[in-house]
């Protein structure tokens, strides 16, 4: 079902954001069966390096670049294994002023992309964990082959992979001097311009996440109201504001605390879930202890449960916020199981007809 695997499997969740949240619960009708053939490691911790300045490459530019700069130099074709067809997924190099380097983003085309070049397609957002790259859901998931029969554009970006410090699904602070890494910008700026301006991108957006993308779609979600119809948090962190402690690695992210405690508030779902109104919105989430998808022979990532038992509080507290607004969420907490992709997998094909059907389809 899979071509390939990364050694890192869901990425480490401590430089991501905020939560708040709330209501019914839904199962599953069937359950993956494959695992991870890989075992997975846990990044180190990392210092950020000076921001980066920004010159662009004497690549030709492909296709029409965005209203800052921001342009293609490289699409290619990639033969993911099994992928229906093979020329349906795309890998693009975008030269970025915003991140302040070149940035990569997976395209997996809709059905019917081709046979209708002037239509506008549903686009679904799919975010890696932190420091995650573009090759993470098509590696340890069925993605490809789950999508493949509809017409989504399914678009899976880079989130900091070779950046120290990962990206934080934000525009850093830098000390307050703005500039590279703005991360925000990229992906909901530059990246939704040129694929509306090259991809034939529509105006209907969902988007989902893991672990730290799953924080990151209640954040873009929350910041941009009225953007996406569906955001999803798969295993999601979602409280800096109120657990310093485990968000740590953030400071350079949004600076300090309690100096820069608006610029936190700014970035945190759960102090912001009321402009999650509208949205049509999924939790998913374990308690920590083992369950029958884990198999740390193979799949070693969070062998004692500690990431997911913070997961799962700090998701409990995001849907408690959103049932207190009276903010409808669908809510998968399904007891057993760690921090592993299987428990992933499963959540996003739980989660897949609320996708279609917030999206029209």
């Amino acid at each position: 079902m899979k071509n390939r695997r990364l050694a890192t499997l869901v990425a480490v969740i401590t430089l991501a954001g905020a939560g708040c949240g709330g209501a019914a619960t839904t199962s599953p009708t069937t359950s993956p069966t494959a695992v991870p053939t890989a075992a997975a490691t846990i990044a180190p911790a990392r210092t950020p390096r000076p921001v980066a300045t920004w010159t662009p490459a004497p690549d030709p530019t492909i296709g029409e670049p965005a209203d800052d700069g921001a342009r293609m130099i490289a699409v290619e074709t990639n033969p993911l294994d099994g992928a229906t067809p093979a020329t349906r997924v795309r890998d693009i190099t975008i030269d970025s002023p915003a991140v302040g380097r070149r940035v990569k983003v997976q395209l997996l085309l809709p059905a019917h992309f081709d046979a209708q070049p002037s239509t506008r397609w549903p686009v679904l957002y799919m975010l890696p964990g932190s420091s995650g790259g573009h090759l993470d859901w098509t590696n340890w998931s069925d993605l490809e082959t789950l999508t493949a029969p509809t017409d989504l554009l399914v678009v899976i970006p880079d989130a900091g992979s070779d950046d120290q410090g990962g990206s934080s699904y934000s525009d850093w602070w830098n000390g307050g001097r703005g500039g590279p890494r703005q991360w925000e910008t990229f992906h909901l700026v530059e990246l939704r311009q040129l694929l509306e301006r090259n991809w034939q991108a529509g105006d209907k957006r969902a988007i989902a996440g893991v672990s730290a993308g799953g924080y990151g779609a209640m954040e873009y979600a929350s910041r941009k109201p009225g953007m996406f119809v569906f955001a999803g948090a798969y295993s999601g962190v979602f409280d800096p504001v109120g657990n310093v402690e485990f968000w740590g690695a953030a400071y350079n992210t949004w600076g300090d605390p309690v100096k820069q405690a608006d610029v936190w508030k700014a970035h945190d779902p759960l102090l912001n879930a009321e402009a999650l109104r509208g949205t049509v919105l999924y939790v998913a989430y374990g308690n920590g202890d083992p369950g029958a998808l884990d198999n740390y022979a193979l799949s070693p990532y969070d062998p004692t449960g500690e990431v997911e038992r913070e997961v799962a509080a700090e998701s409990a507290a995001f849907v408690g916020r959103l049932t207190e607004l009276g903010i409808p969420v669908t809510v998968y907490a399904y007891g057993e199981g760690t921090h592993n992709g299987p428990y992933i997998e499963r959540d996003l094909h739980d989660s897949f007809p609320l996708i279609l059907t917030a999206l029209g389809l």
